[in-house]
């Protein structure tokens, strides 16, 4: 059985966020179960579906009022160089970081989907926006200063520590 396994508990009523965050679960699934022979193409696959995962996310955040340095797709840049950082290392032959870091990777998942994922979910339906269309139909709530935070999930000091500490096992999952 997989660490972590697609739930109701990840579905955030947008549609092609839970798709998209289907895959991810389902590649995870994939790269948890293969062979060694069979790490490195589907981590390579995950990698380039976490790309585009993140990428849609970024743009949904930057044109629903967010910075582009904001922790949520700060977050996204540090967890994908990480993973880079393990296919290269399987790369040169040593598939001990995917291993180790694919567990840590669920965790980390489940509870970013859950918060962070979910905070931006909500923001993105309070200001009417259709990630299909990219159009904002409530532009009037939009916020008045971009968001550098993120958008609710880390709104004080101590909700940015744990997802920092998130971030942080996956980091020390690799080592």
């Amino acid at each position: 059985m997989a660490t972590l396994e697609w739930s109701a508990d990840l579905v955030l009523n947008v549609p092609a966020m839970d798709e998209t965050h289907k895959e991810f679960v389902e590649l995870l699934a994939a790269v948890e179960s293969a062979d060694n022979e069979q790490l490195g193409s589907l981590w390579q696959a995950l990698i380039a579906h976490t790309e585009a995962h993140f990428g849609q996310e970024d743009r949904w955040m930057v044109a629903t009022g967010f910075s582009v340095g904001n922790c949520h797709a700060t977050q996204h840049k540090v967890v994908l160089e990480i993973m880079r950082e393990g296919g290269k290392r399987y790369a040169e032959g040593d598939a001990s970081m995917i291993r180790g870091m694919t567990p840590e990777l669920a965790s980390w998942f489940s509870y970013h989907a859950q918060t962070m994922d979910a905070a931006l979910a909500q923001h993105m339906d309070s200001v009417g926006f259709d990630p299909v269309s990219g159009v904002v139909s409530n532009a009037e709530a939009l916020p008045p200063a971009l968001i550098s935070g993120c958008g609710g999930a880390c709104s004080t000091p101590q909700d940015h520590d744990q997802h920092a500490e998130q971030a942080d096992k996956v980091a020390q999952a690799a080592l």
